[in-house]
């Protein structure tokens, strides 16, 4: 069991993560191999009881990022018209300081979208179990130091503390 965990694990990691992926993005394909292992291993839960107020609450972020998003994206296309009129430094710093805003906004709201989907997925699969007793945490640590996704992001502090065998001695290209 443990095996085929670990190796569906590794077969998953390796078709699900793309190079140009950002680290939300890559928490998501990490969710999802896992995912694949705790399928895998039947690992299943009801769906939290909380479950549709905290998507709803989540949508209702989504929404006000996206407002927040179009707020500042007619922002800049002022600021920008602004700029071509004056053409002084100080409007093209503002052009600037509003472009960074826009990217800003553009990164939380995928991030927002990433966590929305990672939920609805998760809502009847556990997936702590397969990550805690069934899966040879040296890959999910190589995994991590290849693609340069902070290990915090997977493993909290007392799974990093009972991992930390692994933490030291695994390095990116690990194999199982």
């Amino acid at each position: 069991r443990t095996y085929n965990a670990s190796i569906t694990l590794q077969q998953q990691l390796k078709e699900l993560t793309a190079p140009d992926e950002n680290i939300p993005a890559k928490i998501l394909s990490y969710n999802r191999a896992n995912r694949a292992v705790a399928i895998l291993c039947n690992h299943q839960r009801a769906p939290p009881k909380t479950f549709e107020k905290s998507m709803m609450n989540l949508q209702t972020k989504i929404d006000a990022k996206k407002e927040q998003l179009a707020d500042a994206r007619r922002d800049l296309k002022s600021a920008k018209a602004d700029a071509k009129v004056m053409k002084d430094a100080k409007t093209k710093k503002v052009v600037e300081s509003k472009k960074k805003a826009v990217q800003r906004l553009e990164e939380q709201l995928m991030k927002l979208e990433v966590q929305a989907t990672d939920r609805e997925e998760n809502k009847q699969i556990a997936l702590g179990t397969s990550k805690l007793n069934y899966l040879d945490p040296r890959i999910t640590v190589a995994w991590c130091k290849k693609w340069g996704v902070p290990i915090e992001k997977i493993y909290n502090k007392t799974q990093r503390e009972k991992f930390a065998w692994a933490i030291d001695m695994a390095d990116e290209d690990y194999e199982f």
